[in-house]
């Protein structure tokens, strides 16, 4: 049974959701259609993705009831502004053949385009209507988080962004726990390069587990939703399997000491 985490608007997300990012609507169909067949109740897609007609039907597939099932996707960066989100939304819902979304995203900020406020106002009608059950932002720094609830007075229920050992996000985090905005860790495995850090190497192996289950438990235990990609079945079921253990305080000690701030993606600042 997957923990769910509350979110600020009454709904609830589920701690372990499977990324698709890179993989097209064939290779997402097929994720998703192991995901949900192993116990995972989450999928993590977007429009600039371009698999979310496979994820729909992965969902479809599953013969879950669609309540059971969380689907998150986001609006790209250039169909920000009030109409293109629109426009951008519908298409959404239509590529993944649901009637509602449980939570729908600003991808980035953009914030040289300087429209993610009308963007945010606009995902807030989209609550409203029921379409979008839940909204929040990703990739949103400090002071675009700040300016969102300065300027409209509406809190994002969640900020998605990348969060691994390299780069656990503490300032970030602590403003998330100030606002009661739930954190989303994509990138958990820092794009598959930390698999081989000796630090977590050794934990693992105390454990009995592999680095990723890992690194999704070290965001799970501090209450932080993790998004891990993967298309191999193997993987998939086994990044689900985190409940049989815990990290020690000894463990989340030794973890800390990797932080060094590398990405493994883009730069907020740096995408427009």
């Amino acid at each position: 049974m997957v923990t769910s985490i509350p979110l600020r608007d009454g709904n609830a997300i589920p701690a372990v959701g499977l990324g698709v990012y890179k993989v097209d609507d064939a290779a997402a169909e097929a994720a998703a259609g192991v995901a949900l067949e192993a116990g995972y109740r989450h999928v993590d897609t977007a429009e600039m993705y371009g698999n979310e007609r496979g994820v729909g039907k992965a969902i479809r597939a599953s013969r879950l009831d669609r309540d059971d099932v969380f689907v998150t996707t986001k609006v790209w960066n250039d169909h920000q502004g009030r109409d293109a989100t629109l426009r951008a939304f519908d298409a959404s819902l239509e590529r993944l053949g649901l009637d509602a979304v449980d939570l729908y995203l600003i991808h980035w900020p953009a914030a040289a385009n300087d429209r993610y406020i009308e963007t945010w106002r606009t995902l807030v009608e989209l609550r409203e209507q029921g379409r979008a059950r839940s909204i929040g932002v990703s990739n949103f720094q400090v002071p675009h988080l700040q300016r969102v609830i300065d300027e409209t007075g509406e809190v994002p229920a969640v900020n998605q962004v990348e969060r691994h050992p390299w780069l656990p996000q503490r300032e970030l985090i602590v403003f998330h726990e100030q606002h009661d905005i739930v954190t989303e860790a994509w990138s958990p495995l820092g794009r598959g390069r930390l698999v081989d850090e000796p630090v977590l190497t050794r934990i693992a192996e105390d454990h009995g587990v592999s680095v990723a289950q890992v690194l999704v438990r070290w965001n799970v235990q501090q209450g932080v939703v993790v998004l891990p990609k993967s298309v191999t079945p193997s993987r998939i079921r086994s990044n689900l399997e985190v409940d049989g253990f815990a990290l020690s305080d000894a463990d989340l000690a030794a973890i800390a000491t990797l932080e060094s701030g590398q990405r493994t993606g883009s730069h907020p600042d740096r995408v427009s």
